[in-house]
């Protein structure tokens, strides 16, 4: 048995179950530690193993949150078909990214995520907007429970492009990104908000994925190191939709800060002094 499979599937495990959770996929988790446990990869092969990492997690999550009920799918849909053309230009030009420049512009990226993560409120009900190029969905929840909101389509297409590039150019899935934004912008309940990035996820991720086999970037090695990651993040997001509903994150969240800040400046270091 190859040890290291096993280590990177439990690896998967806890990325998968984490990501699950708080509707981000995990790469941006991922990202930075294969950064370090693999110093001489390139930043697309690291790229291509998390979206396909991510793929995986996010489709294993998707299928248990549609079984709760809490996917908001027109809203989903809409958001995927804004992406794709920033998930091709992030997965094309990221082999134009050098390493140094990579490992800075990624730590610079999870210290923003950081500042995203602390700030992240509780979700406050609203009425939802209306007028011209407004959606306004009413979705029947999990436990009978009612939601009503609305948003203007055109700044949830918008926002979706940008996330598609930047996802698919770090291998992050962009939930991290694309779930705060639901809640604080959209006034999207956090239980749709977060179920529907992941599904949103698969799609991204799957995208950039495909173009990574296509131009043999996810191939050989990588190919087996995302496979047994994958496999364990597809057990992990199980157990993260099973839990996600009891789950304070605030705690947690804090937690996970202090890991990146701590990965960011490992990062950024290597990024400016090349160490």
């Amino acid at each position: 048995m190859d040890v290291e499979l096993v280590l990177l599937a439990l690896l998967g495990v806890a990325v998968g179950a984490y990501g699950t959770v708080i509707g981000a996929g995990g790469g941006f988790v991922l990202v930075p530690l294969l950064l370090i446990i693999y110093p001489d990869y390139p930043p697309e092969r690291v790229t291509a193993i998390s979206l396909a990492v991510i793929w995986a997690n996010a489709s294993s999550g998707s299928i248990a949150y549609a079984r709760q009920r809490r996917i908001d799918y027109v809203t989903g849909f809409i958001f995927v078909a804004a992406s794709i053309p920033g998930v091709i230009g992030g997965a094309l030009l990221v082999h134009l990214v050098t390493e140094r420049l990579f490992s800075l512009l990624f730590g610079l990226l999870l210290l923003g995520v950081v500042v995203v993560l602390l700030r992240r409120p509780a979700m406050v009900v609203r009425e939802p907007l209306r007028g011209r190029g407004v959606l306004v969905r009413t979705l029947r929840g999990p436990e009978g429970a009612t939601y009503r909101y609305g948003f203007r389509v055109w700044q949830g297409a918008l926002l979706s492009l940008g996330i598609g590039f930047a996802s698919s150019l770090f291998g992050i899935g962009g939930g991290i990104i694309h779930v705060p934004a639901m809640i604080l912008l959209f006034h999207i309940p956090i239980t749709i908000a977060v179920a529907t990035s992941h599904m949103v996820l698969a799609f991204m991720a799957g995208g950039g994925t495909v173009i990574h086999l296509a131009n043999g970037t996810l191939s050989g090695e990588a190919l087996r190191q995302a496979v047994a990651i994958g496999a364990g993040a597809v057990v992990g997001a199980q157990v993260g939709a099973a839990i996600s509903h009891r789950v304070s994150g605030r705690a947690v969240l804090g937690l996970l800060s202090i890991a990146l800040v701590g990965l960011a400046a490992r990062l950024l270091l290597r990024g400016i002094f090349d160490i």
